[in-house]
C-alpha cells in the first residue's frame, strides 16, 4: 500500500469559548479573537505543545461548484475549473469537490466526471472527492471510477468518503432504486472498496478493473463522531465537516486521535478541517459578500432554491431573529474579512486545533471574487 506518512499533532479535547453568530448588521463573529478555553490541559502541558504555524500546514479548497441564475450548471462546471487553475497557481495543495444531488444551486452531482474534467485542465494539484457519499453506490462501482482517475492521473487523486446520503430521502431511493444501502452499511462498504483498490490477491473472484493495485488515498468525511472514531481505528485520514457543522469539530477531534491506530496508510492521525471563507482587501467589503453566503443558507433552511443570489448591503428584513442565529451557528467557524483579520482567526484555530490540514469553500457570488478570496488566503496562510 503507498505509505502517506503524514505529520500529526497530538492534542487533547478543546472547548470553543465564545457563541458563533451574526450580528444584527448582518456580519458573521464567530469571536475567534477571545482566548479558548482548554479542556483538562494544564498551563505546562499547554507550554510543551508544538504550536503549529501557518507557514507550516497545507491549505486547499473545497467547491461546492455554486450556480447562478445566469449562465446555469454549464456556468458553473466551467468556473470550477477556471477557480481550480487559479488555485493550483496560489499553491493550493488539492481541490475537492463534494457530492449533492437534487439541489438547484449545487453542480457537482456527477463527482468522478467532474473530477475527470477537474485533473485533465490542472497538471500538479491533487483532486479528490469530499467527498463521495458511499450510501449511493456499490463499491466497486466507486473503485472502478477511481481506479480510472487515478490511472489516468496518478499520484494525484483523493477519495473522501461520507456515510451520509447527501440528498433528502426521496433522492436517495432515485439513487438506489434495488439497492438497500444504508449509513448502517459503511464500516463494511469502506472495507470493501480498500480492498477493490488494494494488491489483487490469488483468490479474489471480484476486481475492479482499473482499480485494484492503485491504492487510492481514502479518507474518511464527518459532521458528528462516527466517522471520526472509525477512521482512527482504520488508521486513516479524517476530515471534518466543520464549514458547516462546527459544533461537534473538538470531540470529533479528540475521538479521532484518541481512536488512532498507525496503518500502512499513517503512522500518526491527519486531521482536516472544513472553513468557510469570505475574505476581501477589506472587512467592509467582505461582509458586504459574506451577504450572499447567509442568504444561501437561509435558503437551505427554509427549503428554498439554492440558485446563488447577489450581496445586499444589509439582511435586516430578510431573516427572523431565530434565523440570524441558525445561520450564524451554521456558519460558526467563518473567516469572513481582510487579510489580517483572517490571519489572527486562522492562527487561534490552529492554536487550539493542532489541525494538520485546511480546506477552505467561498460561496460568494461573484467567480472574480471567489478567486481574490482565495488568493488572499493563499498570501494569509503564507506570511505574506
Amino acid at each position: 500500500m503507498r505509505c502517506l506518512k503524514f505529520r500529526g499533532h497530538p492534542c487533547g479535547q478543546v472547548q470553543p469559548d465564545f457563541t458563533p453568530g451574526i450580528d444584527s448588521s448582518g456580519s458573521a463573529h464567530t469571536e475567534l479573537e477571545r482566548p479558548w478555553r482548554t479542556a483538562g490541559r494544564t498551563t505546562a502541558q499547554e507550554a510543551q505543545q508544538p504550536m503549529t504555524r501557518l507557514a507550516d500546514i497545507k491549505f486547499s479548497t473545497l467547491d461546492l461548484v455554486p450556480v447562478r441564475a445566469e449562465g446555469g450548471p454549464a456556468q458553473s462546471l466551467r468556473n470550477s475549473l477556471d477557480l481550480a487553475q487559479h488555485v493550483e497557481k496560489f499553491g493550493y495543495n488539492r481541490f475537492w469537490v463534494a457530492e449533492h444531488h437534487n439541489m438547484d444551486g449545487i453542480a457537482s452531482s456527477a463527482t468522478s466526471v467532474l473530477l475527470g474534467y477537474l485533473a485533465g485542465g490542472t497538471s500538479t494539484i491533487r483532486v479528490g472527492a469530499g467527498g463521495v457519499m458511499l450510501p449511493n453506490h456499490a463499491p466497486l462501482v466507486i473503485a472502478e471510477q477511481f481506479g480510472t482517475l487515478e490511472s489516468l492521473y496518478p499520484g494525484r487523486i483523493d477519495l473522501g468518503l461520507g456515510r451520509a446520503p447527501g440528498s433528502d430521502q426521496m433522492t436517495a431511493r432515485a439513487l438506489r432504486r434495488e439497492r438497500s444501502g444504508s449509513a448502517d452499511d459503511f464500516p463494511d462498504d469502506v472495507e470493501e472498496l480498500v480492498r477493490y483498490l488494494g494488491p489483487r490477491t490469488p483468490d479474489q473472484k471480484v476486481i475492479a478493473v482499473p482499480g485494484y493495485g492503485t491504492q487510492v488515498p481514502i479518507w474518511l468525511l464527518g459532521s458528528s463522531l462516527f466517522s471520526a472514531q472509525l477512521a482512527g481505528m482504520r488508521g486513516l485520514p479524517y476530515a471534518f465537516a466543520s464549514h458547516f457543522a462546527p459544533r461537534y469539530m473538538h470531540e470529533a477531534i479528540r475521538i479521532y486521535r484518541d481512536h488512532f491506530q498507525p496503518s500502512a496508510v499513517l503512522d500518526k492521525p491527519y486531521v482536516m478541517l472544513g472553513v468557510p471563507l469570505v475574505a476581501a482587501d477589506t472587512d467592509e467589503q467582505a461582509d458586504y459578500l459574506a451577504t450572499s453566503v447567509y442568504q444561501r443558507i437561509l435558503a437551505l433552511m427554509r427549503g428554498q432554491s439554492l440558485v446563488q443570489r447577489p450581496p445586499v448591503q444589509t439582511m435586516d428584513g430578510l431573516w427572523l431573529p431565530h434565523e440570524r442565529e441558525a445561520v450564524g451557528s451554521f456558519l460558526g467557524l467563518a473567516m469572513v474579512g481582510g487579510p489580517q483579520k483572517i490571519r489572527a482567526k486562522l492562527e487561534v484555530l490552529l492554536e487550539q486545533t493542532q489541525a494538520d490540514e485546511l480546506i477552505f469553500t467561498c460561496d460568494v457570488y461573484e467567480h472574480a471574487d471567489r478567486i481574490r478570496s482565495y488568493e488572499l488566503l493563499a498570501q494569509v496562510m503564507r506570511g505574506n
